[in-house]
C-alpha cells in the first residue's frame, strides 16, 4: 500500500456523502501525497488488518461504527483522530485544523463530538434510517 486508506461505512448515505465531499474538496489541496477512500464493504479488511499487525484493529464491526484511517506503515486511527489525519494529509488550512484536533486539550472533545455525530448520523443531512448504528447488544443477521 502506497497511500493511506480512509475506510468508511458505504451503507450509510451520510458517511458516503462525507467521503465524497472529502474526495472532492480535500484532494484539491493535497500537498503531501494521495489517499484512497473505500467503503468497508468493498475493502480488503483482512489485508488492512494484517498490515496493522493482525490484532483486529481493522474490522467490519469497527468500520461500521467509526471511520478508519490506515497508514502504509500499519498505524490505525479511528473516529475523530481518523478525520484529523485526513485533514493533516490534505495540507493547507485543513492541516492546521487536523493538528488542532490531535492536540491534547481538544482531542477528548473532538472524540465526544465525533461519537455524537456517529450515533445520530441517521438524523444528519443526507442521512437515512439505514445510517443508524446497530444496537450493541442486538444480534447481527
Amino acid at each position: 500500500m502506497k497511500d493511506p486508506v480512509l475506510v468508511f461505512d458505504g451503507d450509510c448515505a451520510f458517511c458516503s456523502s462525507c467521503a465524497r465531499w472529502a474526495e472532492r474538496y480535500l484532494r484539491q489541496t493535497l500537498a503531501s501525497g494521495g489517499w484512497e477512500a473505500v467503503a468497508f464493504q468493498f475493502a480488503d479488511l483482512g489485508a488492512l488488518d494484517g498490515l496493522a499487525g493482525g490484532r483486529g484493529e481493522v474490522s467490519a464491526e469497527r468500520a461500521e461504527r467509526e471511520v478508519l484511517w490506515v497508514t502504509p506503515t500499519g498505524r490505525v486511527y479511528g473516529g475523530a483522530q481518523a478525520v484529523a489525519r485526513l485533514l493533516m494529509r490534505s495540507g493547507g488550512a485543513w492541516a492546521y485544523l487536523g493538528a488542532v484536533l490531535t492536540a491534547a486539550p481538544v482531542r477528548p472533545v473532538a472524540g465526544l463530538v465525533y461519537r455524537w455525530v456517529a450515533r445520530n448520523r441517521h438524523r444528519m443531512p443526507g442521512g437515512t434510517a439505514a445510517c443508524a448504528l446497530p444496537n450493541r447488544g442486538a444480534a447481527r443477521p
